[in-house]
Parts: C-alpha cells; sequence; structure tokens
C-alpha cells in the first residue's frame, strides 16, 4: 500500500476501527511493516485526523490489554497441535489396511 501516507494513515485508523484490528493484522491486511502501521496510526493520525486518532488508540489500549490472553491461547494450541502430531504417529490412523496394523 504505496502512495500518500497521510491518506495511509487515515485508511488504516479507519481499518483498525471497523475490525477491532491488532497493528499487526493490520500490517498484514495492508502489505506494510507494523512499524509502519504504529507509526501511522500513533504519530500521523493524531495530526490528520484527532477524533478518529483517540478511536484506534480506545482499540489499541484493548488489544494491548487482551495480549496476554492471545499469548495464552496460541501457546495452549501449539502444545495441542504438537501432542496431536506424537499420537498420530504413536497410534496409526484407521484409514491403514488391516494387514499392515497386524489385524
Amino acid at each position: 500500500m504505496k502512495g500518500n501516507v497521510e491518506n495511509r494513515a487515515v485508511i488504516l485508523g479507519e481499518y483498525i476501527v471497523e475490525n477491532g484490528a491488532t497493528v499487526r493484522d493490520s500490517a498484514q491486511v495492508f502489505g506494510v511493516s507494523k512499524s509502519t502501521v504504529h507509526k501511522d496510526v500513533t504519530g500521523r493520525l493524531s495530526r490528520l485526523n484527532p477524533s478518529l486518532y483517540r478511536r484506534v488508540r480506545v482499540v489499541l489500549e484493548k488489544n494491548k490489554e487482551e495480549r496476554h490472553i492471545r499469548g495464552g491461547i496460541a501457546t495452549r494450541d501449539k502444545y495441542r497441535r504438537e501432542r496431536e502430531a506424537r499420537a498420530a504417529t504413536i497410534h496409526p490412523s484407521n484409514t491403514a489396511d488391516p494387514k499392515e496394523r497386524g489385524g
């Protein structure tokens, strides 16, 4: 998302407010770095559109307060996937030929 940085800052701010998006999510959607998103919505947006900036700050603060919860969920899911992968290698699936399983 190249072009006018002021326009980009407003578009990013609107996206964050409308979707409750994180800086990381926004960066991925718009194909820019997290640093660029942060610079746009905190530095530039505060000068360009103060009311949008205030709404963005509310969303970013909420995301910051919840990040430890998202981190815990991600860790739980990671270990669940690892556990399931180990179980799949220990116990062959039921789709294998019964003769191969010794049945």
